[in-house]
């Protein structure tokens, strides 16, 4: 357990420093008009965890320990957004397509009305 959660600290480590990386190079070229930054770790993100679980199904043979510390630590501090794309990935590719609509409607629909909800409730309360 314990080396499992060091694993996932400093993958996360390295992933929040990339999202970092990531956030200065593009708002130095683009600026701060439109969310550049976060569409690049998403699709970057998706695209590297999308690699990475294809490498480990077919060719590499890689511990526990190395599987948190990319997926869960890396990728899931540089973009939350690829855990939701292998999830309806794995849906899709089960055959499960209905569920893929839900799972997809429902993650963007109930975030953002959270993220609205938390809004009006510090602006209620604090």
């Amino acid at each position: 357990m314990m080396y499992s959660l060091l694993a996932v600290a400093g993958g996360g480590a390295l992933g929040a420093a990339a999202r970092y990386l990531v956030y200065v190079a593009t708002t130095s070229v683009f600026g701060l008009e439109a969310p550049v930054a976060t569409l690049a770790v998403n699709v970057i993100g998706s695209f590297l965890m999308g690699l990475w679980i294809e490498a480990v199904a077919l060719a590499l043979n890689v511990s526990q320990q190395a599987q948190l510390f990319f997926v869960v630590g890396v990728l899931g501090s540089f973009t939350t957004f690829s855990a939701f794309a292998l999830d309806f990935a794995t849906l899709y590719e089960r055959g499960r397509l209905v569920l893929c609509v839900l799972y997809a409607g429902a993650s963007v629909v109930l975030s953002i009305g959270a993220l609205f909800a938390g809004l009006l409730a510090a602006r209620e309360y604090l």
